[in-house]
């Protein structure tokens, strides 16, 4: 399994890539290897602010439909719209064409909570 340590991780599974105020999000490859073959990823958030801990969205795979929660407070900017058309795209590339969405961080955003990789390498026992 690869976990890139320019990334930070939740205990649901999401990465998070930031930079500066902007971060793009989505799940782990530990995380689409459990849901299996992805035939849907279903995001109706955008524009919308949404609170750390909140559902942004779902994920559906063939065995299971997952909810897809915040990483941070913040404002979803875009989705992946490869998505659309190639929900496959998170098993073949979950850190980089599989990404699922871009926002805006909230001024004062509580990202404390956030791991680096070897703390989640740990939280799921890798």
């Amino acid at each position: 399994m690869n976990f890139p340590s320019d990334l930070k991780y939740t205990k649901d599974h999401e990465w998070v890539r930031i930079e500066g105020n902007t971060a793009t999000v989505g799940v782990t490859d530990f995380a689409q290897k459990e849901l299996g073959d992805i035939v849907y990823v279903d995001i109706s958030t955008v524009g919308e602010t949404v609170n750390e801990g909140d559902v942004f969205g779902t994920v559906e795979a063939v065995k299971t439909v997952s909810d897809l929660y915040m990483p941070i407070s913040g404002k979803v900017t875009a989705t992946n719209p490869e998505l659309d058309s190639n929900p496959e795209a998170v098993n073949k590339d979950a850190y980089g064409t599989g990404w699922m969405i871009k926002m805006e961080i909230s001024d004062g955003a509580d990202m404390s909570h956030l791991m680096d990789a070897d703390a989640y390498k740990a939280s799921i026992g890798a």
